[in-house]
Parts: structure tokens; C-alpha cells; sequence
């Protein structure tokens, strides 16, 4: 396996933990009970990486490796075991729902990169990974997506995306690539929770 396969796959694993969580931890507010849960952070770990292998044309990355139901049933023993914990930590589930979509986000890219598709078509499909997942959730939960109607969102992913595109077009190396992209996503999530920022609504005449 080359270093930028082992790169791709670790981010893979680490978006589908923190995913995992963020899932359950909504599925725990609607209390849920452990199938239920599970169920809620499966949707959120695998769904977005699904849509896009669909759309690319290849086999769903959780079908040809375990270990992302499994991870996910360790994200599960995980909230089950430190629940009071996380109960005391305001706003867990968003730290670990952001921690998610940037790095899936960037494992959405690399992927396309890789199947040869252009840089436009990678930003996209790396929006769709780390955000479709959490609209198949709020779904499930019977929420609106939070895409929709809350702060900033896929818009970071995608302003991720160009970050990647910037950088990587200026052959800067992978790891600083990534980590940038990584930052500049959850820095812009941070900052619209914190000071209420989001895109203008429509208005209904």
C-alpha cells in the first residue's frame, strides 16, 4: 500500500469514528435505544461514502472492509460507556459531527482524485461525503438536515475542497495539504457556531 492509500484510509477511519459518534449522540437525545443508535451512526459513518462510490462507479468502501461496522459498534460501546461524561462536555456531538465532515470531506477528494475525476467534480463529491451522511441521519431522527437551515455547513466543506485544490495545485506536500484543508473546515464550523453566522434565507412573497 503507497503512503497516499495510507493516508486516504486512515482519514476514512478516524471521519467514520467521529461520525459514528456524532450520529449516536443525536440518536441518544431522541433516546433512542442501542440498535437504534447504532443504526443512526451507521447512516451517518457510511452514507455519504456511499452515495459517492455510487456516483463513481465502484463497490461502497464499507463493503469491502469490516472495519468501519465494526468501528462504528465500538463508537457505540464508546458513548454507551462515557455517556455521563459526554453529558458533562457541552456541544460534544458538534465537535465530533465537525471533526467528521472535514475529514470525510477530504477522503471524498482524494477518492475522486484518484478515480481521475476532475478537481470540480472532487470538490463536489467531497461535499457529498461528509455531508450526505448527516441529511440521511436528520431523516431518520425526523429532523429538518441542518444543511438546510442552520449555520454554515457543506458551505465549509466546500470551501475546504478549493483550499485543497489551491494547495495541492501549488505542489505543497500532502501533509500540509490536508491538515490545512482539515483546519479551514472546522476553523469556518467553529466560527459560524460561535458568532451565528449563516448563509441569507429565502424569503417567501
Amino acid at each position: 500500500m503507497n503512503y497516499d492509500a495510507l493516508l486516504q484510509q486512515v482519514i476514512e477511519f478516524l471521519g467514520t469514528f467521529a461520525f459514528a459518534i456524532s450520529g449516536i449522540r443525536h440518536a441518544a437525545a431522541k433516546h433512542f435505544d442501542w440498535f437504534g443508535g447504532y443504526v443512526c451512526g451507521i447512516a451517518v459513518a457510511i452514507g455519504g461514502g456511499t452515495i459517492r462510490d455510487v456516483m463513481l462507479g465502484t463497490t461502497p468502501f464499507w463493503m469491502t472492509n469490516p472495519f468501519y461496522i465494526i468501528c462504528t459498534a465500538f463508537a457505540l460501546l464508546f458513548v454507551i460507556v462515557f455517556a455521563r461524561h459526554l453529558e458533562r462536555l457541552h456541544n460534544t456531538w458538534f465537535v465530533f459531527d465537525t471533526l467528521g465532515l472535514a475529514l470525510f470531506n477530504i477522503a471524498g477528494i482524494q477518492k475522486s482524485l484518484a478515480f481521475g475525476q476532475p478537481y470540480w467534480v472532487a470538490i463536489i463529491m467531497g461535499c457529498i461525503t461528509g455531508a450526505a451522511g448527516g441529511v440521511i441521519r436528520d431523516i431518520l431522527l425526523n429532523n429538518e438536515p441542518v444543511i438546510f437551515h442552520k449555520e454554515i455547513y457543506a458551505m465549509a466543506a466546500i470551501l475546504g475542497g478549493v483550499t485543497y485544490w489551491v494547495l495541492d495545485v501549488m505542489s505543497l506536500p500532502m501533509e500540509v495539504t490536508v491538515i490545512t484543508s482539515f483546519l479551514v473546515i472546522c476553523l469556518m464550523r467553529f466560527l459560524a457556531v460561535r458568532y451565528h453566522l449563516s448563509l441569507p434565507t429565502l424569503k417567501n412573497e
